[in-house]
């Protein structure tokens, strides 16, 4: 049996399992390997013919062992926010031990510069890797489509899009986009170490709510709020204290330029248009 040449660390959540999807259209289920915390969750791929490794970001040694053999890793940005500095850095450590020759990481969007809360974890492990002496690229991801479209039914049934961003302007691409452009750049010899990734079109949270409006058939507004009272109305509707601080400190960096980007990176490494607006909340609307 091969070796796997390829291994993509947190496969089983929403991003993880679309990079997986794309990679195996482009290389043999043998040559890839997946890093999950349940390997019960990763049958799937087993079935297969994926190499399935337990491994967690807060224990070193699975990390490492997890990592043997293997040549490149995608490193996909752990989901526990405000732990995310020490876990990186002991996945580079192990993947540094292990041999690796290069990481490819989920990070943000401008991290050097980002107005975003979310970019101080992103420039640090940006800075691990850099220090490691590892080969690296940086898959510098811009906003999810996705992280507004969840919402979108609530909002046609209640007529208001609520947030902070004042007329800050989105460059919003899919999930699939983004996985897209990490399966190319884990597979091919790309010489750029830094992809600032981003959809092509751009929208304010007004253009957004006009988008929705015509989609729906229901008039749906924007309602744009301070930034602690857009935090005060997401705990009220029951997301825990620092979600509710992380999506309204989202969109106060958004309303600084932080989520806009003009570059159409994305576009040209993936050979094809990003998903459109329209295209995600008509999804989200079903």
């Amino acid at each position: 049996m091969a070796t796997p040449r390829y291994l993509v660390t947190a496969a089983t959540g929403q991003l993880g399992r679309l990079v997986v999807a794309e990679l195996l259209q482009r290389v043999p289920a043998t040559e890839l390997a997946v890093a999950v915390r349940d390997p019960a969750k990763a049958a799937d791929f087993a079935a297969q013919g994926v190499s399935v490794r337990q491994a967690d970001y807060t224990d070193p040694a699975s990390l490492e062992a997890a990592f043997a053999g293997i040549e490149r890793v995608l490193l996909i940005s752990s989901n526990a926010v405000g732990q995310r500095r020490e876990q990186h850095r002991q996945a580079i450590d192990a993947a540094k031990r292990a041999g690796v020759k290069h990481v490819a990481y989920t990070s943000l969007l401008h991290a050097d510069t980002s107005p975003l809360g979310l970019g101080e974890e992103h420039r640090d492990t940006e800075t691990a890797l850099r220090e490691s002496g590892l080969a690296y690229s940086l898959l510098r991801n811009g906003w999810y489509t996705e992280n507004l479209t969840g919402t979108a039914k609530q909002e046609v049934e209640h007529g208001v899009r609520a947030g902070s961003a004042a007329q800050g302007r989105f460059s919003t691409a899919s999930r699939a986009d983004y996985a897209a452009a990490a399966a190319i750049v884990l597979t091919s010899a790309h010489p750029a170490q830094v992809y600032e990734l981003a959809g092509d079109d751009s929208f304010t949270l007004t253009e957004y709510a006009a988008a929705l409006s015509r989609l729906s058939g229901k008039t749906v507004q924007y309602q744009d709020l301070p930034e602690a009272e857009y935090r005060q109305l997401l705990e009220q509707v029951g997301l825990p204290p620092p979600v509710a601080a992380l999506l309204s400190d989202s969109d106060a960096g958004a309303a600084k330029g932080g989520l806009f980007d003009d570059s159409h990176t994305l576009s040209r490494l993936i050979g094809r248009a990003t998903t459109s607006l329209d295209a995600t909340l008509k999804a989200a609307l079903q």
